[in-house]
């Protein structure tokens, strides 16, 4: 079932309330303080996180650096309850590309409802899309590309290989684009860990490279990926090929 996690200092009457509403609602809600592995036991496949920001508020590094991997890797945001200074703190710490949306104190119960339901709707919708993983070291090239395919797929990113089987080992995808060249564990590596897992072993993976000589091509090639990609390609080309792509698995 869809959730609702409010997370703050203190359960006041407001989030009280507002947790009933979501209950009435016909969602789960749970409140939980401002600590980080506090709020990753509270975390589902399907769950809005909530701030509820007051004069007593902290939110540390590790909230923020949780919070944010969450947001990224599941393309989601987080909705924040507040006065206007407090919502102007919270925005000066996290990325605003991960503030879904924000509510000033009093909040309009019916309101905060209906766009909890919606963004959950919309995560409903999210699962039916087909499952993209990118793993680059790059975070601009994941941003971009994110940017570039979210509206059709759902994407999730890892900056590196060891995150990508990490995030493997609880999630499946239907497709991994996968950097070949980075530091530590590079992208014949990481296939090569994907084609011993029997989780994984199936997995399609399309290598992305930045090199378009004979050599590196042939290199890329002589791994037997489902293809490879460079990345100079533009916006266009890359969602018709993914296109053509998984009409062939159909």
């Amino acid at each position: 079932m869809s959730k609702v996690i409010f997370v703050g200092e203190k359960e006041t009457f407001v989030v009280r309330v507002l947790m009933k509403k979501i209950i009435e609602a016909g969602l789960e809600s749970s409140f939980v303080q401002t600590i980080a592995p506090m709020i990753e036991s509270e975390l589902t496949d399907k769950c809005l996180i909530v701030f509820y920001i007051d004069d007593d508020t902290k939110l540390d590094d590790d909230v923020i650096r949780l919070v944010e991997e969450r947001m990224r890797v599941e393309s989601g945001g987080v909705f924040i309850i507040g006065e206007p200074a407090h919502i102007s703190s919270i925005k000066r710490k996290v990325s605003e590309e991960f503030i879904y949306k924000e509510f000033t104190r009093p909040v309009n119960n019916e309101e905060f409802v209906k766009a909890a339901k919606e963004y959950l709707d919309n995560e409903t919708r999210e699962q039916l899309k087909k499952r993209i993983l990118i793993i680059d070291d790059d975070p601009n090239y994941l941003s971009i590309v994110r940017k570039w395919l979210k509206d059709i797929y759902k994407i999730s990113v890892a900056n590196s290989g060891l995150q990508g089987i990490k995030y493997l080992g609880k999630n499946k995808v239907d497709l991994i684009l996968l950097d070949y060249e980075m530091p530590v564990t590079d992208g014949p590596q990481v296939l090569e860990m994907l084609r011993s897992d029997e989780d994984t072993k199936s997995i399609p993976v399309i290598f992305l490279t930045g090199k378009s000589d004979k050599n590196s091509v042939m290199s890329v090639v002589g791994l037997r990926p489902e293809g490879y990609f460079l990345k100079t390609i533009e916006r266009e080309e890359l969602i018709q090929k993914l296109e053509e792509f998984f009409a062939k698995k159909k």
